[in-house]
This record gives C-alpha cells, sequence and structure tokens, in this order.
C-alpha cells in the first residue's frame, strides 16, 4: 500500500451519483469545490464503528466552528452507494455534513487512497483521512498511519480545526432537562442557541423522572442545564453563566 499525499494539487474531476429527495441527481466535483473552502473527511465505511462512533459524530459537532473560522462546507465521503449514506447520514442525525458516495471509487481512486479490503469482505475502499481543499486545490491531507487495522489518529475534527486556525477551542457541550410547556426551558433554549452552544435534551416523563431530576442536579425544578459535564441550574443560572463570561472584570 502506497498512499499518496495530494497537497498542492487539483482535486480529482468526477461526477457523483446522488439521490435527493427521491430523485438521482448528478454533482460534480467543481459543484462542491470550486471558489470554495472545504473540509473532506473520507472513511472506509458508512455504519461500520469508527467511523460511526467518532468520525462522523466528530465533524457534525465541529461544523459550526469550522464555519466560523472560514470554511463553507464539511464532506463525508465514502465508497458507498447514496442510498447506503444517506441512510446513515439520517441515522447519525448528521444534517451540518453533506454525504458524498463515491460509488465506484473514482474520486478516492485520484486521490491515491483507495486500498484493498477484501479480507473483510469490503472490496475496494477508502483509507481514512481529512483534508482542507481551496477552490478545488488541497491545501493539506492528515493522511491516517499505514498500519494494520484502521487507525484513527489525524484525521479528526479536533486536529483539523486545529490546523485552520489554533486557537479556536473547542465545541461547548450542553444538555438540558426540561418539561413540555415550560417557560424557563424555553429561555434556557433561547440563551444557548443566542451564544452557539449546540445541545440535547431530555423531558421528564421521557424515561426521565423527577426522582432522576434530583439524583443529577439536586434540584426538583427544570429546566437543568449541564454544559461540559458541569452542571450550570436554571435559567437564570444560565443567563448569569453567560453574564459573567462577557464581563471581563468578573473573577472566575
Amino acid at each position: 500500500m502506497a498512499l499518496e499525499n495530494r497537497e498542492g494539487q487539483k482535486v480529482p474531476s468526477t461526477t457523483f451519483r446522488t439521490r435527493q429527495s427521491d430523485e438521482w441527481v448528478d454533482v460534480t466535483s467543481d459543484e462542491l469545490f470550486k471558489g470554495k473552502t472545504v473540509v473532506v473527511f473520507s472513511l472506509p465505511g458508512a455504519f461500520t464503528p469508527t467511523c460511526s462512533t467518532t468520525h462522523l459524530p466528530g465533524y457534525n459537532e465541529y461544523t459550526r466552528l469550522l464555519k466560523e473560522n472560514g470554511v463553507d462546507d464539511i464532506i463525508c465521503m465514502s465508497v458507498n452507494d447514496t442510498f447506503v449514506m444517506n441512510a446513515w447520514a439520517q441515522d447519525q442525525e448528521a444534517d451540518n455534513v453533506t454525504v458524498i458516495p463515491d460509488g465506484n471509487g473514482e474520486f478516492t481512486e485520484g486521490m491515491g487512497m483507495l486500498v484493498d479490503k477484501e479480507d473483510l469482505g469490503f472490496g475496494k475502499r477508502s483509507w481514512r483521512y481529512s483534508m482542507l481543499v481551496k477552490d478545488g486545490t488541497v491545501e493539506k491531507m492528515f493522511i491516517e498511519p499505514e498500519k494494520p487495522g484502521d487507525p484513527f489518529e489525524v484525521s479528526d475534527a479536533d486536529t483539523m480545526l486545529n490546523y485552520i486556525n489554533d486557537k479556536a477551542g473547542k465545541p461547548k457541550r450542553a444538555f438540558m432537562i426540561s418539561k413540555p410547556g415550560c417557560p424557563f426551558c424555553a429561555k434556557a433554549r433561547d440563551l444557548l442557541e443566542k451564544h452557539s452552544i449546540d445541545y440535547e435534551q431530555v423531558e421528564l416523563g421521557s424515561g426521565v423522572t423527577t426522582k432522576s431530576l434530583y439524583a443529577v442536579s439536586g434540584s426538583g425544578t427544570t429546566p437543568q442545564v449541564f454544559i461540559d459535564g458541569r452542571l450550570i441550574g436554571g435559567s437564570d443560572d444560565l443567563e448569569a453563566h453567560f453574564n459573567k463570561q462577557n464581563d471581563p472584570q468578573a473573577v472566575a
């Protein structure tokens, strides 16, 4: 296996057969890359373990920060057909990432990344890598080391963002316990969205009881908001948290 670093070269001219709104749509390399700054990450296969638990979710989570730092689009590429890629993206709720099926492996082969995975019954697939492409030219590639298995060491979203801007930091991770019709929960959601923090929430009654709420937060009121594993509290606590962050005179 001789993987090729294509930094400084144009991406391959390829037409991808995609399925959009139950219709066949041909998408060209020019449409994806011309006049744009694009991050591409390519992986061995949809629904496979590392790809599903880390690689795709990582880029989906980092999309906002990447776009704040000049990236126009994030593309996930794999030697799979469009039906598989679309189903995988839906299953992963990866709405921030554009999934592109390189079904015949033409783009991947043109990038020098097509490898033989017949031992797994996969046939020809992509080696795992990521790259930053500007106006169709590869500026930077992060290619996983050539060793057995499926290494995942350098093609992650954090490495890419660090290359683009090493002071960009990491995305905040927020979680909220709420209940239907709660105005304070609505306020907390608005605050999180205003500060560009993606969040997940569960509602009381959806497998979460008031007893559970007390156990994790020490309170029986909603909402209860956690950011990066730290309990912030209710909507007023969340507002105070953000005000403190924005106050240069505040003491940490």
